[in-house]
């Protein structure tokens, strides 16, 4: 296929690579002279044959909706857009019916992988009507990693790819992924703390790292954590400060919303919150309290501290 790529940062330029791999023609756009192969959206457009699929990969909020209006405007019946930033799903709907009154398909694609995508493949979760999504398979087939064989040979299905459900199914999955990936995280750091706090331990990376075959908390981001502390032991090159992109947030409003108890990842994502205090409001209150019932010490602050602005 020739297909239009609309950002080639770390994500859409591995993968409009990955796709140039597979033999695919990927004439790419991006806001970096240096980076495109077009100057404008609508040279990228003129340049498809039809029906012409253009795969979007800029940032969720704003950049994402001035380009799909954009593209609404300069593309036509049968012709398909799909959106693989972190889009929340409520979003997408809103672009769909955007898109289905100027007769163009709609298809969000929620896409895990990384860095690491160009080499292994993306997981791709999406949503839209069966015809938008046969339209794209192939770009799909590219993409995803390698499927996995049985004893026999024959190939599992499923693994990496799933057409997930009708407009917003692809996000809305990758939302919930993203939520699952956040109290893993959190999991494996307050184990690696809890390692690192005890004498008795005396090899924590080593310790981290004989867990990533045969236990049953194997993953891939604990592969990531043992390559992590090959490269600094103590961690001692960065701060605790850790940002979320979003989905989190989203998919805790969508347990309330649902009511479906989600305590994990709830306190996965407040402690990602805790993490940009320099000194917790929360737990001063805390000391103070413990102090008046119990007459426990609290820490004094430092003169240095007293001292900084507020």
């Amino acid at each position: 296929m020739r297909l239009g790529m609309i950002g080639l940062g770390k994500m859409g330029g591995n993968m409009a690579e990955r796709l140039r791999r597979a033999g695919h023609e990927v004439v790419g756009y991006d806001r970096s002279p240096g980076k495109r192969d077009v100057e404008s959206l609508s040279e990228l457009v003129e340049s498809l044959p039809s029906p012409r699929v253009v795969w979007v990969m800029v940032p969720s909020g704003e950049p994402t909706r001035s380009t799909v209006e954009e593209l609404a405007e300069l593309l036509g019946e049968g012709d398909v857009i799909i959106e693989g930033g972190n889009s929340k799903y409520t979003d997408d709907q809103v672009h769909d019916v955007l898109c289905r009154e100027k007769g163009v398909g709609y298809i969000d694609a929620g896409v895990s992988g990384g860095v690491w995508g160009l080499e292994n493949g993306y997981a791709l979760m999406v949503g839209g009507t069966k015809e938008d999504v046969a339209t794209a398979q192939p770009i799909f087939d590219a993409l995803k990693p390698p499927a996995p064989h049985d004893e026999s040979g024959q190939e599992l299905p499923g693994a990496g790819f799933v057409h997930a459900g009708p407009v917003g199914a692809g996000h809305f999955s990758k939302m919930v992924h993203n939520g699952i990936e956040y109290a893993l995280m959190q999991a494996y750091g307050e184990g690696y703390e809890l390692l690192a706090a005890v004498d008795l331990i005396e090899d924590v990376p080593g310790v981290i790292a004989s867990w990533t075959q045969g236990t049953v908390i194997r993953s891939w981001l604990l592969d990531l954590l043992v390559r992590a502390l090959e490269e600094d032991p103590e961690l001692e090159g960065i701060t605790g400060y850790a940002e979320d992109s979003g989905e989190g947030r989203w998919t805790v409003e969508q347990a309330i919303e649902n009511a479906v108890p989600m305590p994990t990842i709830a306190a996965s994502l407040f402690a990602r919150f805790v993490s940009r205090q320099d000194d917790s409001p929360t737990m001063k209150a805390v000391a103070a309290l413990r102090n008046q019932f119990g007459g426990h010490s609290v820490r004094a602050v430092q003169a240095e501290e007293a001292e900084r602005p507020a």
